[in-house]
C-alpha cells in the first residue's frame, strides 16, 4: 500500500560537511523519522514561491517545521529587539505555500515557528517576546537545549487526547488569534500553545516540538487525514 506523501518545510542556511561548506536546504531529521513512524513518507520541501501549486500536486499532507523568528512587517509589527535571525524568503515562501494549502483543505501539522505562520496566515499576529508578558523564560530557559513544560489541551478538541509534558524552545507566542482558528492548548503561564481550525479536514498548529519527543500521535493523526484524502 502506497504511503500519504509529507512534505516537511526546510530552510536555507549555511552548512558544513567533510571539506563543503554550501547554502543548504535543512530540517532536523527528527521531523523525517516521526513521519515515517506514523507511516507517512517524508518529502522535503525548500521554500519558494514559484511552483507552489505543482508541489501540492504531489503532496497529501504537509509538515511547517520550527526554525527563526518571522518578520513582523508580515503581521503589521516593529521588531522587537529580541527579534532576530528572519529569513524574508522563508517568510514568503511558507505563507504562500501555507495560503494555497489551505485553499485546497490540504492536511497540515504545524509546529513552533510553523505554528506562528499558521496564525499569521489567518490573520492574527505574535508576541514577539513571551517573557514581556509572562515573566519568565521556561519556555526557552537555555537556547539550544528543549525546556519541557505541562500543557493543557481541550477534550473536545481533535488533539484531545494529546497532553502532558512538551518538549518547547520559543520565545515568541500568538496574540490576536486568526480568523477560523481556535485556541485548543494551553501552558500553565495561559500561553496558547495549540490551535485547530474545525472546519477543515486536519489543520493543527501547536507551540512545542513534538517530533523532539517520542509521543507520535499529531504524527499519525496527519498521515491519517492524509491517507483519508
Amino acid at each position: 500500500m502506497r504511503r500519504p506523501l509529507i512534505g516537511i518545510t526546510t530552510y536555507v542556511e549555511p552548512a558544513s560537511w567533510g571539506a563543503w561548506t554550501l547554502e543548504s536546504a535543512l530540517v532536523p531529521y527528527d521531523y523525517v523519522r516521526a513521519v515515517e513512524r506514523a507511516g507517512g513518507r517524508a518529502v522535503l520541501v525548500p521554500p519558494s514561491e514559484d511552483g507552489v501549486e505543482e508541489i501540492l500536486d504531489a503532496l497529501d499532507g504537509l509538515i511547517f517545521s520550527g526554525g527563526n523568528d518571522m518578520e513582523p512587517d508580515h503581521y503589521g509589527a516593529e521588531a522587537h529587539p529580541t527579534t532576530r535571525g528572519t529569513n524574508p524568503a522563508r517568510d514568503r515562501g511558507e505563507l504562500a505555500l501555507l495560503t494555497a494549502a489551505l485553499a485546497r483543505d490540504l492536511p497540515v501539522l504545524a509546529v513552533c515557528r510553523g505554528f506562528e505562520v499558521l496564525n499569521v496566515a489567518c490573520g492574527g499576529d505574535l508576541v514577539q517576546h513571551l517573557p514581556d508578558v509572562v515573566g519568565h523564560e521556561e519556555h526557552r530557559a537555555i537556547v539550544g537545549e528543549f525546556s519541557e513544560h505541562e500543557v493543557r489541551v481541550d477534550p473536545s478538541s481533535r488533539i484531545g487526547d494529546v497532553a502532558g509534558v512538551v518538549k518547547s524552545h520559543h520565545h515568541q507566542g500568538v496574540g490576536r488569534i486568526g480568523d477560523g482558528l481556535r485556541e485548543v492548548a494551553w501552558a500553565d503561564d495561559g500561553t496558547v500553545e495549540g490551535l485547530e481550525d474545525p472546519d477543515k479536514r486536519f489543520l493543527v498548529g501547536v507551540l512545542w516540538h513534538p517530533e523532539a519527543g517520542e509521543d507520535l500521535r499529531l504524527f499519525e493523526q496527519l498521515v491519517e487525514a492524509a491517507r483519508t484524502r
